[in-house]
C-alpha cells in the first residue's frame, strides 16, 4: 500500500479550461517516467476546478516527484492558466484498498 500522497487543486482561469485540461493530459508520459510515483490522476472536479492526486511509498519518491518536470511546468504555466497559485497538500495515507 502507498504511504504518502500528495493533492494540489487547481481552479482554471476563466476561458483557461480547455488549456488547463489539455496541460494535465500533456503531463501523463512524464509522470509514467517516475518510478516512485506509484498512481497519479488528473481530475476534473467542476467547472473551472481540476486537482492532481498522486501517491508514493517513500518521502524520497515524493520529493523527486516535487522537484520533477511535471511540477516545473506546473509551476511555470501556473500564471497564465490558473487563477490562484497552486497549493500543494501533502497526507499520509492511513488505509486503501
Amino acid at each position: 500500500m502507498p504511504k504518502l500522497a500528495l493533492y494540489v487543486p487547481l481552479k482554471a482561469k476563466p476561458g483557461k479550461e480547455r488549456d488547463v485540461a489539455d496541460f494535465l493530459t500533456s503531463a501523463l508520459p512524464l509522470v509514467q517516467a517516475e518510478p516512485g510515483t506509484l498512481t497519479w490522476y488528473a481530475i476534473e472536479e467542476g467547472p473551472g476546478a481540476y486537482a492532481i492526486f498522486d501517491t508514493f511509498d517513500t518521502e524520497e519518491d515524493r520529493q523527486a516527484h516535487l522537484d520533477g518536470k511535471v511540477a516545473a511546468a506546473l509551476m511555470e504555466k501556473a500564471e497564465e492558466l490558473f487563477s490562484e497559485p497552486p497549493q500543494i497538500h501533502k497526507f499520509t495515507l492511513l488505509a486503501a484498498k
